[in-house]
């Protein structure tokens, strides 16, 4: 399940004897797991920090508390300590941790999300932008929601049409169309003006 070599062990082995903390533990979990920005936590955890329901693999000298929601997620994880010029490096490898892609079978809603989460608004971020799906109609019609920078842009058109729908229509077989359902006129915070496209 989870591999923590010997010197990763030796590393954290070392630092919870320095802090003298009876049942002083490590405990691992995934942030946003299945999703582009899915990142891994790993924290020191006293005994009562714990909520009960944590997977525990016991290490040499301590244990390794597994959040248990994000057990699937860090499945094949491997946790390494290297030594290097400056004094040592932590590298925690976890395949899974943004998911898989879902496979044809799937249905057309998984498949669209999937591809809007982890490829479309990973683009939009770069203009503090990102969409939602809303709906996905039975004729394969997407309909989104544009959020933060691309609320109200002027470019919304554009990138909907030219960006997202050929995206979507090239990569998810049954995709039909894809509709806008914002209302433009109320962002707050638009990347680029309506007026400044006119």
């Amino acid at each position: 399940m989870i591999q923590i070599s010997e010197s990763a062990q030796t590393h954290f082995r070392r630092l919870i004897e320095r802090e003298q903390i009876p049942g002083l533990g490590v405990k691992l979990a995934a942030l946003h797991p299945g999703t582009a920005q899915a990142d891994v936590r790993l924290e020191f955890a006293e005994p009562e920090e714990l909520t009960g329901n944590e997977w525990a693999i016991d290490c040499e000298g301590f244990t390794l508390w597994l959040d248990p929601d994000s057990a699937p997620f860090l499945d094949g994880a491997q946790i390494d300590y290297q030594t290097v010029a400056t004094g040592g490096q932590l590298q925690i490898r976890a395949p899974k941790i943004k998911g898989q892609a879902p496979d044809e079978s799937a249905s057309l809603i998984e498949r669209v999300r999937w591809l809007v989460e982890h490829e479309i608004n990973p683009q939009l971020a770069q203009h503090r932008g990102h969409v939602a799906v809303q709906e996905v109609s039975a004729d394969g019609v997407v309909v989104l929601r544009f959020g933060g920078g691309c609320h109200g842009c002027g470019l919304a058109d554009v990138t909907l049409k030219q960006g997202i729908e050929k995206t979507l229509l090239e990569k998810v077989p049954g995709v039909t169309a894809v509709r806008d359902a914002t209302d433009h006129n109320s962002g707050a915070a638009p990347y680029i003006a309506r007026d400044q496209t006119a």
